[in-house]
């Protein structure tokens, strides 16, 4: 388990970047990528406001992470289970930890991480739930766009 200093401090920031999606139009998904307590690199799903059809908050956080080789040293934290695509991403990136802090919204490839090697630290964050539920509710066309299966 990680200490609960770096959960606090990366599960804020993933969540600062979700929230800041929803107020630009988007879908509420963030996250970083972090070194002990330092964030390496930060994303949000960008699908909406950039017309873009892969920028989900964990693609774009590798994105701005920018070219590495050290993955594997990185923690990710992801406000919502990751979809297949950035599921493989994680794995061909060699990432080794993941904590999600949504999976009762979506979903299902926390097997499919286990068994390529990355340990799942599933946080079910009291604002992440809420806040992508209402979402779901209030915005199903989206939704459905986005990442419904």
């Amino acid at each position: 388990m990680l200490p609960d200093a770096i959960l606090k401090i990366g599960m804020d920031a993933a969540f600062a970047e979700a929230t800041a999606g929803l107020a630009e139009g988007g879908i509420p998904i963030g996250a970083v990528l972090m070194r002990g307590e330092e964030i390496i690199g930060r994303g949000r799903n960008q699908r909406v406001q950039l017309g873009s059809q892969i920028l989900h908050g964990e693609m774009s956080c590798f994105e701005n992470a920018g070219r590495r080789s050290d993955f594997g040293e990185l923690v990710l934290f992801t406000t919502l289970s990751p979809c297949m695509m950035c599921s493989g991403a994680i794995v061909q990136f060699k990432v080794k930890t993941v904590v999600i802090g949504d999976t009762q919204n979506f979903g299902g490839n926390e097997d499919f991480l286990r068994q390529n090697g990355v340990k799942v630290i599933v946080n079910e964050d009291r604002r992440c739930v809420p806040m992508m539920r209402a979402f779901i509710e209030e915005r199903p066309d989206l939704w459905n766009e986005d990442i419904s299966v």
